[in-house]
């Protein structure tokens, strides 16, 4: 089974796009898009930026990309400065 997930991205007509994917990765975007406080389509979009990050940095891994994705997306006000340990 396969379901229509519309992006954020709207095209020249106005209408965002919808793309088709199977039920089971839906779910599983739903669980981890609630859990990160994104959208279901949010959540899908980051995905793809990590796999794309790390396709292109392959020598990074994976769970560095993501923070380091998630950390850019941070509203600042939110961000906390980095504080070495002595």
């Amino acid at each position: 089974m396969t379901t229509n997930v519309a992006l954020s991205q709207e095209v020249s007509n106005g209408r965002k796009p919808s793309i088709r994917i199977n039920q089971e990765l839906y779910d599983q975007a739903k669980q981890d898009a609630a859990l990160e406080h994104r959208s279901i389509a949010g959540q899908i979009e980051f995905w793809a930026k990590v796999g794309r990050a790390a396709l292109d940095n392959p020598d990074l891994p994976v769970s560095f990309v993501a923070e380091s994705l998630a950390s850019i997306s941070e509203p600042r006000e939110q961000s906390q400065p980095f504080v070495p340990r002595r």
